[in-house]
C-alpha cells in the first residue's frame, strides 16, 4: 500500500509542478524513497499533465524495476546515488524553473541573501559541475554540491532539491526560484548584499529547531 500511496503522491505533485511552470513538457523528474532499498521515480518522456500513478516506476537501489512498465527517467542514476549517499533524504525534485535555470546556464551560485532561502537551504545554493544528463559523474557532482544543503544548481541544466518529504522538497524549489528571481532584480539595482556566515548559521539552526509549531 505504501508503494501505491507514494506513486499517487508523485503523480499528483507532477501535475502541480507542471501547472506552476517549473517544468515544461516532459522535462524534470521527481522521486520519493519508499524504504531503505526502494524508491519511486517519474517515467521518461511522459508529460506531467497526463501522468498517472501507474506511470510511476518503483525501483530498487540496484536499478531493478519492481513495479511499473515504463522506462524510468534518464536521471535515475542521479536519484539513486543521492539516496545511497544520504540516508536522511526521502524525496528529490529536479525542476527547470526559469530563474534557477538562468543561474545554471551562467554557472553562478544563488547567494545567501534571502532569509527564507537561507533557512530552508542552509546557505547559498552551490553549482554542481557540468556533466551530461544521466551520467554517474553528474550524480557525484550533485552530491558534492548538496553537502550540508537541501538544494543545488545543476550547471547548464536546472535546480535539484532534496528533503525528507515531497512537500518539503517542492517548497524548497519554490523558495529557491523566488530567491533567484529576487537576486536577478537586486543585481539590476546595484547588487544583492550577502549575509554573514554567522547569520546564516543562526537562521538555519532556527529553522531546524525552533521554526513553526515545534
Amino acid at each position: 500500500m505504501l508503494f501505491e500511496e507514494i506513486r499517487n503522491n508523485i503523480a499528483s505533485l507532477g501535475k502541480e509542478i507542471a501547472a506552476s511552470g517549473f517544468n515544461l513538457g516532459t522535462w524534470g523528474n521527481i522521486s520519493a524513497r519508499i524504504d531503505d532499498d526502494h524508491f519511486a521515480i517519474t517515467p521518461s518522456g511522459i508529460a506531467y499533465e497526463t501522468i498517472t500513478a501507474e506511470d510511476i516506476i518503483v525501483i530498487d537501489l540496484a536499478g531493478n524495476i519492481i513495479k511499473g512498465n515504463k522506462k524510468p527517467s534518464i536521471e535515475l542514476p542521479l536519484h539513486s546515488a543521492i539516496y545511497k549517499a544520504k540516508k536522511n533524504i526521502k524525496a528529490i525534485i529536479h525542476t527547470h524553473s526559469v530563474c534557477c535555470t538562468a543561474f545554471a546556464i551562467a554557472r553562478k551560485p544563488i547567494p545567501a541573501v534571502c532569509e527564507d532561502m537561507i533557512q530552508i537551504v542552509g546557505g547559498q545554493v552551490e553549482v554542481a559541475e557540468y556533466f551530461l544528463p544521466g551520467s554517474n559523474e553528474l550524480a557525484l557532482s550533485a552530491i558534492t554540491a548538496l553537502k550540508g544543503k537541501t538544494a543545488c544548481i545543476l550547471a547548464n541544466h536546472g535546480l535539484l532539491t532534496a528533503a525528507d518529504t515531497l512537500d518539503e522538497a517542492y517548497k524548497i524549489s519554490q523558495i529557491v526560484e523566488k530567491s533567484a528571481q529576487a537576486v536577478i532584480y537586486a543585481n539590476s539595482m546595484g547588487g544583492a548584499i550577502e549575509l554573514s556566515q554567522s547569520d546564516v548559521d543562526f537562521m538555519r539552526d532556527f529553522y531546524l529547531n525552533q521554526y513553526g509549531q515545534k
